[in-house]
């Protein structure tokens, strides 16, 4: 065991009262490694508090353990964790004045290492990927229902292992955890498969507004959309995921309206090509081949910009 394992090791077994956070606008990664890491911990005696700011969108219900994900901390916890997040702010407004995380876990490129102390690994597929290597160097064991989460997060953040990062360690990780007796077909096509009605109808809003400009092809989502489809969340419904699969473009694009704000995902469609850094400049983060960020702002002030910018920064 190295250093930081040995640190992360000693702080969570000191504490009785730990409190786990993610991003907001979770995805399956951050759900995984959130419920991964607090079933584990669980198990081995820890009172723990899963809280996510928007909380559990329903496509992860059937997760073990979803049930105990809330959207309001409770209390003064011992240990303060946060997963799979690049920057705190993502954490949430309820944790804009909160304490300075103890440990931040992650893997995207962009992290800030703002915890106290910092397991981030930006060559892991997922966060929970980081977690399957390293619970049992912590002592705690991945049984059936911590390893469904932890598939979960590698599962949706490799696009089903389509992602250019995808390595063979992720599929001997994938591996192990499979023999633990999970159903690793259902978790697929729960988390990429399958769509709710509401959903297909949004994406129908998204697919038909499809603009193709100087190698980069985007869709635009905005609140109306959302009402009309009877979409409950406030997300794209991975349609950014299809958008991905469209042919000779450089960058894929989904600009999706919230209240104050537009959030934007990328994603590189050629080999080589870096959105991280894109995004990085508008104050979000992520992974050269995907990455988001939140502007605050309307739609037409904003869309234009950040094509502009991000035709300038991959000289399209």
């Amino acid at each position: 065991m190295n250093t930081l394992d040995a640190e992360i090791n000693a702080k969570i077994n000191s504490a009785k009262n730990i409190l786990i956070v993610s991003h907001v606008r979770p995805d399956g990664d951050a759900i995984g490694a959130l419920l991964g890491l607090g079933l584990a911990l669980q198990q081995a005696g820890k009172s723990v508090q899963m809280v996510l700011n928007d909380g559990l969108p329903a496509s992860f219900r059937h997760l073990p353990g979803s049930d105990q994900i809330k959207k309001i901390l409770q209390g003064e916890p011992d240990l303060f964790i946060t997963v799979d997040c690049a920057d705190f702010k993502r954490t949430g407004k309820q944790f804009e004045n909160f304490r300075k995380p103890d440990i931040n876990i992650d893997h995207h490129v962009t992290n800030e290492n703002f915890g106290t102390l910092n397991l981030v690994e930006p060559e892991s597929v997922a966060t929970s990927a980081v977690l399957t290597d390293h619970l049992p160097l912590w002592g705690f064991e991945i049984t059936p229902e911590v390893a469904a989460n932890l598939a979960t997060g590698i599962v949706t953040d490799t696009l089903g292992f389509r992602t250019s990062n995808t390595t063979s360690k992720a599929l001997r990780q994938m591996a192990l955890l499979m023999d633990t007796g999970i159903n690793l077909p259902e978790l697929y096509n729960r988390a990429l498969v399958s769509r709710s009605f509401s959903a297909a109808r949004y994406w129908g809003a998204g697919l038909s507004s499809l603009k193709t400009l100087d190698g980069m092809v985007y869709a635009t989502l905005r609140q109306v959309d959302r009402k009309q489809a009877g979409y409950g969340g406030n997300d794209d419904a991975d349609l950014i995921n299809v958008i991905s699969a469209i042919e000779d473009h450089t960058v894929g694009m989904i600009f999706v309206e919230q209240r104050d704000t537009v959030k934007i995902s990328w994603r590189a469609l050629q080999p080589g090509v870096d959105v991280a850094q894109i995004a990085k400049y508008f104050g979000g983060g992520g992974h050269k081949a995907a990455a988001g960020a939140d502007i605050s702002g309307t739609m037409e002030e904003i869309q234009p910009r950040v094509l502009q910018t991000t035709r300038e920064m991959l000289n399209l």
